[in-house]
């Protein structure tokens, strides 16, 4: 485990210096290294080197390979813990709505915001705040719906996040049909397929302290995961208190997602096959799936946009990257069934 980890370290530290010099403008990097020893550290003098190079390293691939570092490890850490809270191998972070709750929010803004807030005083609220309302909001309705009759079980969860994430699609889809312009349905569309193009340091700042929050919680939290693989009963016999433990999981990777989604866009697969990728490495056990999915996201994340803008000259959609590349790896580990969800450790 050590070792895998080490390796892994290693790995994502060299994916994300690969990051900052690599894109649809190639830098050296001896350049690449002194703008950031620079800006970072006020060392060397950089007066010879152009100030779009400057500007391309420390405002375009620097945050850039940040961010995918976060998302990747973020969306991960989700997966891993909605994959167990749910005791569905196929949960993602956007089974419980999060995301179509999101997509609606992110939707009005950018096609009917202007012309229905017009004169108020949400006129000035942006796209990211709209995404943000959209995903607390469609997560709150997803526990509220699970919580009626009594208590909420995965079952519950899971079916009340297909009826909230199916009326705001049916919304979503509703507020496209009545929409003006065709341009902003343009925008939409990069949005939904989720980017790291507009990422700067801000974001990476707010969705990194996050998940520093998130990394600190889940890790205490490995025994209360493991015994939520072994089903309901089981968790409740060996003590956990499942309905406020979902409260809580639920509420933190809500707002983690949340928070990806308004810098990011929609990506996803992440958070659906890196956990399994994590499990046949190292069982299922969250003292070790936990740390190891976490660098794996992020190395994939970093990869996938280094792909993304560096194939042709203007940014693929960094989520058809995670989709290209997530469906062939999750179909063979599906059909190889090389372990099994919520088995014993290895």
């Amino acid at each position: 485990m050590a070792c895998l980890t080490a390796a892994l370290c290693a790995a994502m530290a060299a994916v994300l210096a690969y990051s900052t010099f690599t894109g649809a403008v190639s830098i050296p990097f001896d350049q690449v290294a002194r703008i950031l020893a620079n800006k970072i550290f006020g060392l060397g003098d950089i007066s010879d080197i152009r100030p779009a190079t400057v500007a391309i390293v420390w405002e375009l691939y620097a945050p850039r390979g940040l961010m995918g570092l976060v998302a990747g490890a973020g969306l991960a850490l989700v997966g891993v813990v909605m994959q167990s809270m749910v005791q569905n191998p196929l949960a993602d972070p956007y089974i419980l709505g999060v995301s179509s709750g999101a997509s609606l929010g992110a939707t009005f803004s950018i096609l009917m915001g202007a012309t229905v807030l017009s004169g108020t005083a949400l006129a000035g609220v942006g796209l990211e705040a709209f995404a943000f309302a959209g995903a607390i909001a469609a997560s709150a309705a997803v526990f509220a719906l699970s919580s009626v009759g009594g208590r909420s079980g995965a079952v519950k969860l899971i079916l009340s996040g297909m009826v909230v994430a199916s009326v705001c699609g049916a919304l979503s889809n509703f507020i496209i049909y009545l929409a003006p312009s065709s341009s902003g349905i343009r925008g939409l569309t990069f949005w939904l397929m989720g980017s790291l193009s507009v990422t700067g340091f801000a974001s990476v700042a707010l969705c990194g302290s996050v998940l520093l929050i998130c990394l600190i919680f889940f890790a205490t939290q490995a025994r209360n995961l493991d015994s939520m693989m072994l089903g309901d009963d089981v968790a409740t016999t060996l003590g956990v208190s499942l309905s406020s433990l979902r409260m809580v999981y639920m509420g933190l990777t809500s707002l983690m997602v949340a928070v990806l989604v308004c810098s990011c866009g929609l990506i996803g697969f992440v958070g659906l096959f890196i956990p399994h990728i994590g499990r046949a490495l190292v069982g299922s056990s969250h003292w070790r799936l936990l740390p190891v999915s976490v660098l794996l996201g992020a190395i994939f994340m970093m990869g996938a946009d280094i792909a993304a803008r560096s194939f042709t000259a203007s940014d693929i959609p960094i989520g058809i990257i995670a989709a290209i590349c997530g469906t062939p790896v999750f179909a063979y580990i599906m059909i190889k069934k090389s372990y099994g969800f919520g088995a014993e450790s290895r």
